[in-house]
C-alpha cells in the first residue's frame, strides 16, 4: 500500500505530485520492487510511444512484471537521474501533467537526456491511470541498445 502522511491528526494520501516524484525517482534509483505499490490493484497504464508497441498494463501484478529487471540486466543499465521536473496541476485534482527528463550517465561519462511527459490520475495516493510518453530513440540510445530498437523496427516492417 502507498505510504500516507499524517495531517492534523488524520491520515492523508500523498498528492499526485508526491506519487509522481516517488515513481520517477524510484525508477531512477532502481527501486523496482517498491514501484508496483504506487499503483492501484486495477490500473490503465499505457506507453503510447513504446517501440515495439506495448499492451496496456491493467493490474498491479502486470506492473510488477513490467518493473522486474533481471540482476544481470540491472548491473548493465547506465546510472540515471531525474531532472527538469515541471508538474502541472489540472482542473481535476486527481490529474497532473508532469514534464521531466531522465539524465543517463554513460560509461564514457557523457550525459544523455531522455525527455518524458506523464499524464497521471492518482486516487487515494495510488496511480490508477497513466499515459507515459517517453522518447524511444533517445531511451535506446542512452541504454546503449540502439541495435535492439532497429531490430524491432525491422520486424514491424516485414
Amino acid at each position: 500500500m502507498a505510504a500516507c502522511a499524517y495531517y492534523l491528526g488524520g491520515l492523508v494520501s500523498p498528492s499526485p505530485r508526491e506519487v509522481f516524484l516517488r515513481l520517477v525517482h524510484g525508477v531512477a534509483d532502481g527501486n523496482s520492487s517498491e514501484l508496483p505499490d504506487l499503483y492501484g490493484e486495477v490500473t490503465d497504464v499505457r506507453h503510447p510511444m513504446a517501440t515495439p508497441e506495448s499492451e496496456p498494463l491493467t493490474s498491479r501484478r502486470a506492473l510488477r512484471e513490467h518493473f522486474t529487471v533481471p540482476p544481470e540486466a540491472r548491473e548493465s543499465l547506465p546510472k540515471r537521474n531525474v531532472v527538469d521536473v515541471v508538474v502541472h496541476e489540472t482542473a481535476d485534482p486527481e490529474v497532473i501533467v508532469a514534464e521531466f527528463a531522465y539524465e543517463f550517465t554513460l560509461p564514457d561519462d557523457a550525459v544523455a537526456k531522455v525527455p518524458c511527459v506523464f499524464v497521471m490520475r492518482v486516487r487515494d495516493g495510488q496511480i490508477i491511470e497513466s499515459r507515459d510518453y517517453i522518447d524511444p530513440i533517445r531511451t535506446y540510445t542512452a541504454r546503449g541498445d540502439l541495435d535492439r530498437l532497429i531490430a524491432s523496427l525491422r520486424k514491424g516492417v516485414s
